[in-house]
């Protein structure tokens, strides 16, 4: 695999209805100085049919790789194989239903350069069916903020490659992107890049739209990997809830 900028880690499973939309907001990128990792985690929905299509149309002119599960692992183990094949001096996460504007690596990556930062995110707009808007995020978080306001979308974040070396995602079906994040934020702080913009789906029969299964997985990641005393668990979980309804609403 070339070592170019950044290297952009995509796990994907039964995504075929948003995939294309996916892969051409990265194609359309301003910045070509990087390399797709695409986990394909077992779809069996022709997904991976779609994904080889893509990679051999544009072959000749990106550099696409594509890694297939022979069972279905989750998220976690799809994200841990795209590190461990990692090489740029980057790691952005983009999921399989989200899109970027067009400067979003450019701008962003040459924010952090200009600022020296090893972690960076940005606003972003949710959509939900036809239901647009926009998520207005804090401008810095360090550990002890996150765990009380956890609005750093995955999809919005680049990362220096140096911190992610020894760090992966744990083996939760659920919030795996939270204990992420907070094993990061406990090293180094993040910083919100201006002027950049994700759109992050929210889709009916994802896990992450069940609110409840989200709060008892934060309360166990808080609990079991955080390793956070009862009361400090009541307080994130309970501003956590606070901060979701304030950005998303009951909807």
């Amino acid at each position: 695999m070339l070592k170019r900028t950044v290297d952009i880690i995509l796990p994907v499973y039964n995504s075929k209805k948003y995939i294309k939309t996916t892969i051409n907001s990265i194609i359309r990128q301003s910045l070509k100085s990087w390399n797709l990792i695409i986990i394909d985690d077992c779809s069996n929905d022709g997904t991976y049919e779609i994904l080889q299509r893509i990679q051999k149309k544009y072959n000749k002119d990106y550099k696409i790789f594509i890694y297939r599960q022979n069972t279905n692992k989750g998220q976690a183990a799809a994200r841990n194989l795209g590190l461990k094949n990692s090489k740029s001096i980057f790691v952005a996460f983009i999921d399989s239903d989200d899109f970027w504007d067009k400067n979003k690596l450019l701008n962003q990556i040459r924010f952090m350069k200009n600022n020296e930062y090893n972690f960076t995110y940005s606003d972003y707009f949710s959509i939900k069916k036809n239901y647009q808007k926009k998520i207005i995020v804090p401008d810095n978080y360090n550990y002890n903020s996150f765990i009380k306001d956890t609005s750093i979308a995955t999809s919005t974040m680049i990362i220096k490659s140096e911190f992610v070396k020894k760090i992966s995602f744990p083996s939760e079906r659920l919030c795996e992107d939270y204990y992420f994040k907070c094993l990061i934020l406990k090293k180094t702080k993040a910083y919100k890049c201006p002027t950049v913009y994700s759109y992050y789906r929210i889709r009916d029969n994802s896990l992450q739209n069940n609110r409840i299964k989200v709060l008892f997985a934060l309360w166990s990641i808080n609990k079991n990997l955080n390793k956070i005393n009862f009361l400090r668990n009541i307080l994130s979980v309970c501003f956590i809830i606070f901060n979701s309804l304030k950005k998303y609403g009951f909807r």
